[in-house]
């Protein structure tokens, strides 16, 4: 005899109706050239306002190119045939508001100051055997990052800027750029349900929008940290357990605000297919991110105390230039009072969000970036030091799984049932 459904499932199957009804819609409304077209001169607004507004020369120069490029993508997407119109406007995109201006800014050596600490801190590595330098006594004597990050200014301190050449290969801003590129497509590739629409054409037009040219073009160290979260849930999402805590050991020996990457991954992976791949993840990432920074722990506490914890957070002597009018950098303003309520602040909304993560594990990729954007907003928003570049990161989580997985829902859990069924339907 047939087995009753159980009660859950009537009430599942509507709201994944009304799921794919709200899908439909916005796929056909992101079809309208209307609406590529008033993305395209919001983008060109946008960049047109920094030679206005920024008292940074490299992100003016950037605005000066990237907003031309992004007026023409326009008029390719009314005037080009819709076949080749999304294509023709992402590759002007591309190369008017990144490859252009990076290859100006690389070729002369101009890039912002992260870029620069990241490419000294290899150099003391090698060096010194530490990343970081001793008694800082200015903004760009501070390393705000940790001992990981120093990979991506190897290439510099290996091959020098002796040449054009060396110059260009050796910025960690491209460093930055493919490690981004690199993990956003295998993360596609794994969670993509088929493989008929390649990466190229949305990993091509998020790259070229405002929200990571800029950063690509100038050199944000966020780069690599957003794709290493977002591979990370993939691969936690299809039980990659080892290659997942190495992933995420990565992810948290770049930078602290990686952390909460650690728990909503592992939670995942047990929600899905049980506490031993949980665990195992979970050790790895612990064993490999210890391995990498307890010798810094242990032989530089104070430079990490100082440099990685103290100074992102406003506390040290040196304030740090990150002073976007954030309402935890509103708050600190206000005095010592205010910097504490804004750091309280910060800590409970930290908790919050980690009580949903316990009370209700994620199910699904979707659902664990979800929870690490929230909570990464939540941090973003009430640290009291902050930019508004750093909201890049929780925007591309709650962007990047849902274009992958062609749905907007969180909520259809792929478990080990799911996937042996699968298997076995492969072999048949």
């Amino acid at each position: 005899m047939p087995q009753p459904r159980p009660k859950q499932s009537q009430s599942s199957t509507l709201d994944d109706s009304r799921w794919a009804r709200l899908t439909a819609r916005a796929a056909a409304l992101g079809g309208r050239r209307v609406i590529h077209l008033l993305g395209c001169l919001i983008a060109a607004g946008w960049a047109a306002a920094f030679p206005l507004v920024s008292n940074l020369a490299n992100q003016k120069l950037w605005g000066q190119v990237a907003a031309p490029a992004y007026l023409l993508a326009g008029i390719a997407v009314i005037s080009l045939p819709r076949r080749y119109a999304g294509r023709v406007a992402a590759c002007i995109a591309l190369l008017g508001a990144v490859l252009l201006p990076l290859g100006v800014l690389a070729a002369q050596g101009r890039h912002q100051s992260e870029v620069m600490v990241v490419e000294r801190s290899a150099q003391l590595l090698l060096h010194t055997g530490t990343p970081y330098l001793p008694d800082p006594s200015k903004v760009t004597d501070f390393n705000p990052y940790l001992p990981a990050m120093t990979l991506f200014g190897l290439p510099r301190a290996v091959l020098g800027s002796g040449n054009p050449v060396t110059l260009v290969l050796g910025d960690a801003r491209i460093w930055f750029a493919l490690t981004f590129l690199g993990c956003l497509t295998i993360s596609w590739r794994l969670l993509r349900p088929s493989r008929e629409l390649s990466p190229l054409l949305p990993l091509g037009i998020l790259t070229g929008s405002p929200l990571i040219a800029l950063t690509l073009a100038v050199g944000g160290v966020d780069l690599p940290l957003i794709g290493v979260c977002c591979l990370a849930m993939a691969l936690a999402a299809r039980d990659r357990t080892i290659a997942a805590g190495l992933v995420l050991a990565l992810a948290c020996t770049l930078k602290w605000t990686a952390w909460p990457a650690l728990p909503v991954a592992v939670l995942l992976l047990w929600r899905l297919y049980g506490r031993r791949p949980a665990a195992r993840a979970a050790l790895t990432a612990l064993l490999v991110g210890s391995a990498v920074i307890l010798p810094y722990a242990l032989t530089r506490a104070q430079d990490l105390k100082e440099q990685v914890i103290r100074f992102p957070l406003g506390l040290a002597a040196v304030r740090t230039p990150a002073g976007s009018p954030l309402p935890g950098k509103v708050l600190a303003d206000l005095g010592p009072t205010g910097h504490t309520v804004s750091i309280v602040l910060m800590v409970l909304g930290g908790v919050a969000v980690a009580g949903w993560l316990v009370l209700r594990p994620p199910a699904t990729a979707v659902a664990a970036a979800d929870l690490l954007a929230a909570g990464l907003t939540v941090a973003f928003m009430l640290a009291p030091a902050g930019r508004f570049g750093y909201l890049a990161l929780p925007v591309v989580l709650a962007i990047w799984p849902r274009l992958a997985a062609r749905t907007w829902s969180g909520r259809t859990a792929r478990g080990p049932r799911t996937v042996e069924s699968e298997r076995v339907g492969a072999t048949r």
